[in-house]
């Protein structure tokens, strides 16, 4: 199906001419100051697209969600999406793009997994400016007091790289002070959370400046402000703040900006697009990386709460092949009919539904459906539905678009209606640290504890001793589990948390506990989705 001049679509928001900005045919940024009275005054419905514990192929929430959109248009409803911007780590690495697939799909596609408007490239930017000025300040003199052991700020880059986790900087400069340093990703750098929590330039300026990026040699705190370098990183990040406006392969509107990872970052889309799309269109659909443990947990307890939004409803994707996994079935067998394993896996399926209804919000789930599901799996997940109260549909969207997804939009429609939402964040971000972690690990995970390193107490007593006690949390943890190990799967109990160190965003107000083996740059598989490619014409 071919696109749609990008004009045509804007069209269908009533957004004047002034506003658009087109990159290209099929692409464009919207100036949010030029909208004016465009915006209604009331605010829409909003929904979230969360899943199950995926697995490593990912269960498709971004099919969903677009399938979900157009779905809504079918039946006659409008409606608006909101996604992420894609990374070149797993669009290289495992997972391929994040446009959705097949029929439920948004475009341009190529343009959206790589440069796309070119907000990544300016986030790597600002994200290394502040770095090279940093240790210029040391080199020139070091007029701050700088302790190269401790720059905690990091360089990044948006790539899965693990030879960049641990360097040394200045290490053959006779002037230099050779001294430890790492890489991350850029969707997992504090850039890209404040980017994506900022109500506007301003507020992302505002927060820019409490950035902690070192420390002096008598331990106080230097910010980005201390190296007056935000102006210069403004003038990199201007572009970038205008929501990018593309649209599904039915025609149907899209905003797609900001991308952070949501095992190791907060995993939700702008702010500003989703602000803006709520007074644009009466439903906005938006999504929630990885499954409902992370990117939901932290889009209701920390996104939402930021934003002042309160969502209306939840759709919990779930997939037979990630549920007979959970049931004991190893990946490369998950094509086979198994409905005992199904049965089996059905009680991670339960944990999340019945998280994401301790947030105060209705939930349908959402069945995406793959080739090799058989009529008797599918019969035995809608029994098990039934049997719980769940309401639930299936969204064939993949193959068959619009149509695939329209019974799940009338569900949605319906929810949206008649069953009002009671939304309300897990934790108080008032509430002690250790509290605070606690109650995600335990009420959101199913964990009896949390053990902590020696280094992980200290670093929450200086946290706290520097004012941010009450900075929200946002958990770094495999996908994969429940747990903080990968290898454990289904829906455990009685386990513990290890939390080996905590990070501070001091811009964005939130304190990171890294669990397990997570890391902050991610490594690419034996054979990465780049080298399959090969074989692929690239034009």
């Amino acid at each position: 199906m071919s696109l749609l001049p990008i004009q045509e679509i804007a069209a269908k928001l009533d957004l004047p001419a002034e506003a658009v900005m087109p990159y290209g045919k099929y692409k464009a940024k919207i100036d949010t100051a030029a909208l004016g009275n465009r915006l209604s005054k009331t605010q829409g419905k909003l929904v979230l697209v969360t899943a199950i514990t995926p697995t490593k192929a990912g269960e498709g929430k971004t099919t969903t969600s677009i399938g979900l959109a157009d779905g809504m248009a079918k039946i006659g409803q409008k409606a608006m999406l909101c996604l992420r911007e894609p990374s070149l780590g797993p669009v290289f690495g495992i997972k391929g793009g994040a446009t959705g697939g097949g029929k439920a799909s948004i475009g341009p596609k190529d343009d959206i997994d790589l440069h796309f408007t070119g907000d990544f490239h300016a986030l790597t930017s600002s994200i290394n400016l502040i770095s090279a000025v940093v240790e210029n300040s040391l080199y020139q003199g070091n007029p701050l007091r700088i302790d190269p052991n401790r720059i905690v700020w990091k360089r990044a880059l948006d790539m899965n790289d693990r030879s960049l986790r641990a360097i040394t900087v200045a290490e053959n400069d006779p002037k230099g002070i050779p001294h430890p340093s790492e890489f991350v990703i850029t969707v997992a750098s504090e850039m890209m959370a404040i980017y994506c929590l900022a109500a506007s330039p301003e507020d992302f300026l505002e927060r820019l400046k409490k950035i902690i990026v070192a420390y002096d040699v008598d331990g106080k705190a230097l910010t980005v402000a201390d190296f007056k370098v935000s102006h210069a990183v403004m003038r990199l990040m201007r572009d970038a703040f205008y929501p990018n406006l593309v649209q599904t392969l039915e025609h149907n509107p899209c905003f797609v900006q900001g991308g952070p990872f949501a095992n190791i970052a907060h995993g939700c889309n702008s702010l500003i697009a989703t602000k803006t799309a709520l007074r644009l269109a009466p439903i906005v659909i938006t999504e929630a990386g990885f499954g409902a443990d992370l990117g939901a947990e932290k889009f209701l307890d920390i996104k939402c709460q930021v934003g002042g939004l309160r969502p209306d409803a939840c759709v919990m994707v779930a997939t037979i092949r990630a549920l007979k996994m959970h049931g004991g079935v190893a990946f490369e067998d998950l094509a086979e009919e198994n409905v005992e394993a199904l049965l089996r896996g059905v009680p991670n399926l339960e944990r999340h539904v019945e998280n994401i209804k301790k947030f105060g919000l209705p939930v349908v789930v959402a069945i995406n459906q793959f080739p090799t599901d058989t009529e008797k799996e599918l019969d035995a997940l809608f029994a098990w539905c039934a049997s719980k109260g769940y309401r639930c549909a299936i969204n064939s969207s993949f193959l068959n678009g619009g149509e695939g997804a329209a019974e799940l939009a009338k569900i949605v429609k319906d929810m949206l209606e008649n069953e009002p939402s009671n939304y309300h964040p897990i934790y108080d971000r008032k509430e002690p640290v250790y509290e605070k972690i606690e109650r995600i690990c335990k009420e959101i995970y199913g964990a009896s504890g949390v053990e902590y390193s020696d280094k992980a107490r200290a670093q929450i007593a200086e946290y706290e001793a520097l004012g941010f006690g009450d900075a929200f949390v946002c958990m770094a943890k495999t996908p994969l589990s429940f747990t903080d190990s990968p290898k454990v799967l289904g829906a455990p109990k009685d386990f513990q948390i290890h939390v080996r160190e905590v990070n501070l965003a001091s811009g964005s107000n939130f304190l990171i506990p890294l669990t397990g083996t997570i890391f902050t740059m991610p490594g690419l598989p034996k054979v990465p989705l780049a080298q399959e490619m090969e074989e692929e014409p690239w034009n």
